[in-house]
């Protein structure tokens, strides 16, 4: 069973998230929260799994909400949720350690998959903003760069196989098909990729593949 919390200073969309989620017979929603700061104070009640966290709200917003709850010793997986999918915000959530995010508006049956792929490990962005946001404002300046390609050049061979794949989206099965081993080899790659690439989670290691241009 996956527990969720929902963060979102609009009680509408925490009653229309809350029934959606209640639909899957996987999720359970054991928490809500009007803002961050109440979203802190569930979160170190209650085991949390999966967060979907709005960006914009008052007294703290999604991003520093973002990194508090990462930061907390049994930490959540975050979705960030945005209205605009070109909210300058949802890039910098990204950073802060949210694994993936996604517009209010998208299909229902992709917002439970989302928390499903997520809660196992993987990253979910939508698709028609990731790509806008993480060319907009994932700098290209040179010393970023940089810094990035060295993280990069420790990786063997087989892990950068694996990054690449990564980054474009695809789950540990899909690595394992595309790359014909086992999933639970995948898993061993994926983990010292985070490692040594020093980052917290598979949206983070996507970014840095951008940054070097291991993906276009």
């Amino acid at each position: 069973m996956i527990r969720t919390m929902i963060v979102d200073d609009d009680a509408l969309v925490r009653l229309g998230l809350a029934d959606l989620l209640d639909s899957d017979p996987g999720i359970d929603v054991v928490a809500q929260a009007a803002d961050g700061l109440q979203a802190i104070e569930q979160a170190t009640a209650h085991r949390i799994d999966v967060a979907l966290v709005d960006i914009r709200m008052p007294r703290m917003d999604g991003i520093t909400t973002t990194t508090r709850l990462r930061a907390l010793p049994h930490p959540p997986k975050v979705i960030t949720l945005t209205t605009f999918d070109l909210d300058e915000y949802v890039y910098n959530a990204l950073a802060a350690g949210a694994d993936g995010f996604l517009l209010k508006d998208t299909d229902p049956a992709e917002i439970l998959r989302a928390v499903h792929l997520v809660a196992a490990g993987s990253a979910m962005l939508h698709p028609s903003a990731a790509r806008r946001l993480i060319d907009r404002y994932h700098a290209t300046n040179q010393p970023h760069a940089t810094a990035a390609q060295a993280r990069l050049d420790q990786l063997t061979p087989r892990e950068r196989d694996v990054l690449a794949l990564l980054a474009q989206g695809a789950t540990n099965a899909d690595i394992a098909t595309r790359l014909t081993m086992r999933e639970s080899t995948v898993k061993a790659h994926v983990s010292r990729i985070l490692t040594t690439l020093d980052v917290t989670n598979r949206v983070q290691a996507a970014l840095l593949a951008r940054d070097t241009g291991l993906t276009p």
